[in-house]
């Protein structure tokens, strides 16, 4: 097909591209006003992001948004009718959430308010992370002084970590790097996976999905393989060097990391709806009021953890020596590693969605969106049991926060004029291998076959950018620190 045929009535043209396999769902729409060019793009079903260039006459700008058109009828772009395709399937979490029945509340510390419900977090030696389903997620100290705010085009499902490197998986099917200054998105999910939960190893990125299926995808962003366990609605997936353990409607079933073959399968009690890990077991809380600790080394239940209402969220202490849990009646629990309650306690603000243990502490996002600091130190939660807790301190936005956006053109990165000197920036170029654009090192020093995990956005071949650091991956690969410059 060529550009001429692709172009429609009028002086728009919309194209879509959106793959049975999976590839892609994608729309792109090219306007011509008089020596003006305006470009809409993103994933069919939202209104996507836009970027408008002038020209010095119209015949240049109509040069220039026929080679737009022509570029992407190249890459399998079709005309279509806008709004016939239907959108991509998301599905939120449906929750309920009613008041705890537990007379006193957890000995939270702090407590913030992001304003939607919350599902993200994640904890390490220097920040706390919350995502909500509204896009944003903020960034705090673990005395709870928020320290930025990230603005992403969809709800967050979740925040993982590798290593020291952060992602925010949304509902628009991309997982985004929140690790630079400006985050970008690093995978896109096939289309037709109903995304429900994410984890992340060595660079390689693990999906399960509304059907139970789990995908995984490497850190260039292509499938390496993808199995349908015998259950739907997986709301579990953790990855360690050894087995991804996938939680869904049947119980938790765990698959050799390459994919090969299936370790083991076992039935918990009800449907798993969170789940966690330590070094030797998995954790699966589920719909029928139990969090089950299974051994990584053949699936064999080991303890079970009741509560009184609906598992949403569990958590241990290093060792699973003390066991947390959130229920669907805002109660947050803590057990011994044998299964002894030691108390139930009320969140003191919706239930709680998520939840991780770092250092002693508890922390969870819950239902009416907020991220709360419980003490779970041995004393605290000693002096819990007798009814004994501090009172939370509220935590306020700055006046001034900043707020960080995603890339999504080249035109939006900052161009640096010279090449930097040794050891102020590393240099990476973008080339096309194979009808896809990679990018590799330039500067010496860096292994030049392996490959930068790098913004889609902003690759063009021929290219060449400057970033503050790069670091290698156990997976083979580059991983961007700091921020990106265009070198023209």
């Amino acid at each position: 097909m060529s550009a001429a045929q692709a172009r429609q009535s009028g002086n728009t043209t919309y194209l879509e591209l959106s793959q049975e396999s999976g590839g892609a769902h994608k729309f792109y729409e090219v306007t011509v006003e008089g020596t003006t060019v305006s470009v809409r793009y993103g994933r069919i079903g939202v209104d996507g992001q836009r970027q408008t260039s002038a020209f010095p006459t119209v015949e240049k700008a109509n040069a220039a948004a026929a080679k737009k058109i022509a570029e992407k009828v190249r890459k399998g772009y079709a005309p279509a009718v806008q709004g016939q395709r239907v959108a991509r399937p998301v599905t939120r979490r449906q929750v309920t959430s009613a008041p705890s029945t537990a007379r006193a509340t957890a000995p939270v510390l702090w407590r913030f308010r992001t304003g939607a419900s919350a599902f993200g977090i994640h904890v390490d030696e220097d920040r706390c992370w919350v995502g909500n389903q509204q896009g944003s997620v903020y960034n705090l100290s673990h005395d709870g002084e928020v320290l930025a705010h990230y603005s992403l085009p969809d709800g967050v499902k979740c925040l993982v970590a590798d290593d020291f490197w952060i992602y925010a998986g949304c509902d628009d099917g991309r997982v985004y790097d929140l690790s630079s200054k400006v985050p970008f998105a690093a995978y896109e999910i096939a289309a037709e996976v109903d995304i429900f939960w994410l984890d992340i190893h060595a660079g390689v990125l693990n999906v399960s999905d509304r059907n139970g299926g789990l995908t995984v995808i490497d850190h260039e962003d292509e499938l390496q393989w993808s199995r349908n366990s015998s259950g739907d609605n997986a709301w579990m997936v953790r990855a360690d060097d050894h087995a991804v353990y996938h939680g869904h409607s049947r119980g938790v079933t765990a698959y050799a990391a390459d994919g090969t073959s299936q370790l083991w399968h076992t039935a918990t009690n009800g449907n798993v709806l969170f789940g966690w890990q330590e070094e030797n077991a998995v954790y699966a809380g589920t719909g029928r009021r139990v969090v089950q600790r299974l051994a990584k080394s053949d699936g064999r239940i080991e303890a079970s953890y009741a509560c009184d209402a609906a598992v949403y969220s569990c958590a241990t202490s290093p060792g699973g020596r003390y066991v947390f849990a959130g229920d669907s009646a805002s109660s947050v629990y803590c057990f011994t590693a044998d299964g002894t309650r030691l108390w139930k306690l009320g969140t003191g603000g919706g239930s709680a969605l998520s939840m991780q243990y770092h250092d002693e502490r508890l922390y969870i996002v819950s239902t009416d969106g907020s991220l709360a600091c419980i003490d779970a130190s041995e004393a605290a939660i000693n002096a819990a049991q007798s009814g004994t807790v501090p009172v939370a301190a509220d935590i306020k936005l700055a006046a001034a926060m900043p707020t960080y956006a995603p890339l999504t053109t080249a035109a939006s990165v900052a161009t640096v004029s010279a090449v930097p000197a040794p050891g102020s920036g590393v240099v990476v170029e973008c080339t096309e291998e194979g009808g896809r654009v990679r990018v590799h090192v330039v500067s010496e020093g860096y292994e030049p076959s392996w490959n930068v995990q790098f913004p889609r956005a902003i690759r063009q071949p021929g290219a060449r950018y400057v970033v503050d650091a790069l670091h290698s991956s156990s997976g083979g690969f580059y991983r961007v620190r700091g921020e990106i410059r265009r070198l023209v």
